[in-house]
This record gives C-alpha cells, sequence and structure tokens, in this order.
C-alpha cells in the first residue's frame, strides 16, 4: 500500500514539475476567442485540438423537459445561438436522455454541427461495446466525438477498465471511427482520478466537478486538473452549482451567475451545465456570451466568503454520499440501488 502511494507521489510530482501550473492554467484561459464570430466563446480541447463552445449542454436533465417536440426546440436553440458541445451518459434516464438528444440532433442536421460526447457504463469489453452500439443507435449518428469512461467513483474502476476490456473496447471502437477521442469522468475523491491518470494511456480528456466549494474540499482543482494541464488533457467541468437543484446557489450569496463565472474561469475547455428550460439556457447563454475571467484577487474573495460552508463538503454530497453515484454502477459494485 505504501508504494503505491509513494509511486503516485512521485508520478504526481513528475507531471506538475517544471512548468508553473498557473501559466498552464493561464494559456487555457487566454485562449477563449471572441463570440462575435462563432456566437459563444470557444477554447481548444486539449490535445484533440478541437474548438467547442465554453459552455456545454448536460445530456441528464433534457430528460425533464415535457415533450420531444420543446427538447428539440430547446437543443436547436442552443445550437443557433453557439452552443457546440453536448454531453450525454449511456445511463441517463435509462437511454431515454440519449433518445431525445438523438432525435433532436437528427432533425434539421444539427448532429454535423456539434461536438457529441457519451459515456461509457461498462467495465468490461462485451458490456462496453453494448453501451456504446446502444449509445449510437440511440443518438443515431455513426459515430461520437468523445467517448468517455463513466462515474469513475470507486477506487477499484481504474483496474477493472483496464483488467476486465473497457479499455480495449475503446480502443477498438476509435480504430473502428465510432469513437474519435476517448477520456474518462468522476465526481468521488480526486486519489481516484490520480490513479486512472497514472495508467498506460494518453488521455484526451477528464471531467471533474469544478465549483466555488471544491477549492476547499477534496478539491480537483488543485489535486487532479493542474495533471491534466501538464499532459494537455483536455478538461471538461460539471456540477458548477455543486450538484443536485444547484445546492450552491443562494448560499453565501452565491448567484448563478457567479457560479458560472468562476466556473468558466478556471482552466476549463467547457463547463457542462444540467438545464431543463429554454429560460435557463437563455441565462446561460448570456453569461458565456459576456464572459470575462474573474482575475485572481476577485477569486481569492469569492473563495474567501464560500470557505466556511464549503470545507466540510455539505454541499457536494456527490463526493460524500452513495446516492449520487448512478444506480447502474452501485448495482455493478455490489451496493444497495434503492
Amino acid at each position: 500500500m505504501r508504494e503505491n502511494q509513494s509511486s503516485r507521489r512521485e508520478f504526481i510530482g513528475q507531471a506538475v514539475a517544471s512548468v508553473s501550473v498557473a501559466a498552464l492554467a493561464g494559456q487555457v484561459v487566454a485562449q477563449t476567442s471572441s463570440a462575435s464570430a462563432t456566437g459563444l466563446p470557444t477554447r481548444v480541447l486539449g490535445k484533440t485540438g478541437a474548438r467547442v463552445s465554453i459552455v456545454g449542454v448536460g445530456g441528464g436533465h433534457g430528460q425533464a423537459m415535457p415533450d420531444q417536440a420543446v427538447y428539440t426546440r430547446f437543443a436547436h436553440t442552443a445550437v443557433d445561438e453557439g452552443i457546440t458541445f453536448f454531453d450525454n451518459a449511456w445511463d441517463y434516464g435509462m437511454g431515454v436522455a440519449e433518445e431525445s438528444m438523438g432525435k433532436g440532433l437528427a432533425d434539421g442536421g444539427y448532429r454535423k454541427k456539434v461536438f457529441l460526447m457519451t459515456k461509457n457504463c461498462g467495465r468490461d469489453y462485451k458490456e462496453s461495446m453494448m453501451c456504446l452500439e446502444d449509445s449510437l443507435r440511440r443518438l443515431q449518428t455513426d459515430h461520437v466525438d468523445l467517448w468517455q469512461h463513466h462515474e469513475i467513483n470507486y477506487d477499484n474502476d481504474p483496474d477493472w477498465i483496464f483488467e476486465r476490456g473497457a479499455m480495449k473496447a475503446a480502443l477498438e471502437a476509435r480504430q473502428q471511427g465510432k469513437v474519435r477521442f476517448i477520456g474518462f469522468t468522476g465526481h468521488k475523491d480526486p486519489h481516484i482520478q490520480l490513479n486512472m491518470l497514472s495508467k498506460p494511456f494518453e488521455w484526451d480528456t477528464c471531467m471533474v466537478p469544478i465549483n466555488v466549494a471544491d477549492f476547499h474540499f477534496r478539491s480537483f482543482q488543485k489535486n487532479v486538473v493542474p495533471v491534466c494541464l501538464k499532459r494537455n488533457i483536455g478538461v471538461i467541468g460539471f456540477k458548477g452549482l455543486g450538484g443536485g437543484s444547484g445546492m450552491l446557489v443562494g448560499k453565501a450569496d452565491l448567484t448563478v451567475e457567479e457560479c458560472l463565472r468562476y466556473s468558466l474561469s478556471q482552466p476549463v475547455s467547457v463547463q457542462v451545465v444540467g438545464m431543463t428550460s429554454l429560460e435557463q439556457l437563455k441565462q446561460n447563454i448570456a453569461t458565456a456570451r459576456n464572459f470575462k475571467p474573474m482575475d485572481a484577487a476577485e477569486q481569492t474573495k469569492l473563495l474567501a466568503r464560500v470557505k466556511e460552508i464549503a470545507g466540510d463538503g455539505r454541499y457536494e454530497g456527490f463526493k460524500t454520499q452513495l446516492l449520487y453515484d448512478g444506480p447502474y454502477h452501485r448495482k455493478q459494485h455490489g451496493f444497495p440501488v434503492e
């Protein structure tokens, strides 16, 4: 155990040495494009070279819309206003989220206008290939731009991905042209993501919680993001409001706009946002379109303001509570679903 911990510390130390993390972070934010030509500012998604909108559509929330016509209008408005990054996952709504997004983007040829990401819930080869074929069918596409191993939340998940065949499936899918880029997600504990990053693969992306509270508790910003920056792995942020139904909003007088602006001031290529209405979409588009990075003094002041409520993780339950893990993954690991 001590030997593994020592090796991991050495890996992390090597990854962040020689180049200032602050300088790398500044480079990511500095290459934000103007909104004038594209509708929304864009950034480069790490080594993929793809430019994506700084705000992305979260797939899991689409199923909350009343019907397909409403979702299609929502998706089309998002793209027309400049959002190009669309997120989803095999297990969201037992497939409903992917189906809704697939129908919405297929209507009018909008699929060709977006960078489409979904997530693999499988841990072995057969299960992963099943997830991929299901996702492609539901999303009505012959490929996804980014396929991420979903919810790497359990300590043994990194080993499972490589030992049980999920990684083999991802590599085959990329070779077959069904997947362009490969990444992973997680929201439980930074040390699990660091283990995944230490595996023998050059990841294209890593999706982690980015919000004002994270800085003070089991921080992905402090521990995972620097390693990603050093290796030019595109950082995808999510849970910008603290997860759940915007848990952080209203706490310490935080507003939606303030939370999103803080997240976008971090070295993320895109911040994925869950939205359930056109009104929320328009609000987030306005924030992104008018985005100006918080300077160091502003960030320091804001982080000091939330320190008392953030230090024990009370508004980031996804880091400490099993109920925030997807039922599919809980069952996978032998934990109760209900």
